[in-house]
């Protein structure tokens, strides 16, 4: 059974939408997410976006990465990504750290709509990615490179 931790800095968009896919992708992982600086709630764009998607996350909330300090991890994966953002380290017991980096949604700005937007995208890249490291990392799959992607 592979446990995987997901790691950001505030465990409010990405790192929760992460875990929604990787938990529905395989029954017999133990995923966690968690952060640096917790939020004090999931951003709802994120809960509304996943719903859209069929995954409820309406129940989650930020946990603090002390929580799982202690703990041994196969992957822990950081998802933060723009050039301002620094990504957390984790110094707990790991048998490999991954970073996939992602826009942070909760910076959009404009309509509800312009920001659902962000969400949607953000979200998809985060399912297309998700997949492609269970399939390669859990599953040990080769996966080929699309040309979209890189």
């Amino acid at each position: 059974m592979k446990r995987i931790l997901i790691l950001c800095t505030g465990n409010s968009c990405r790192s929760q939408m992460a875990m929604g896919y990787l938990q529905t992708f395989d029954k017999n992982m133990v995923v966690c997410s968690a952060g640096t600086k917790p939020a004090e709630a999931v951003n709802p764009y994120a809960v509304a976006a996943m719903a859209e998607d069929g995954i409820d996350l309406s129940a989650a909330f930020p946990k603090s990465v002390n929580e799982y300090m202690d703990d041994k991890w196969d992957y822990v994966i950081t998802v933060c990504g723009g050039a301002k953002e620094t990504c957390p380290m984790f110094v707990g017991e790991v048998g490999k750290l991954v970073h996939i980096g992602f826009d942070d949604p909760a910076a959009a700005v404009g309509t509800q709509e312009e920001i659902m937007g962000v969400f949607r995208r953000v979200r998809n890249e985060i399912k297309h990615s998700m997949q492609q490291f269970y399939l390669e990392h859990v599953k040990g799959l080769k996966m080929p490179v699309c040309e979209c992607c890189g």
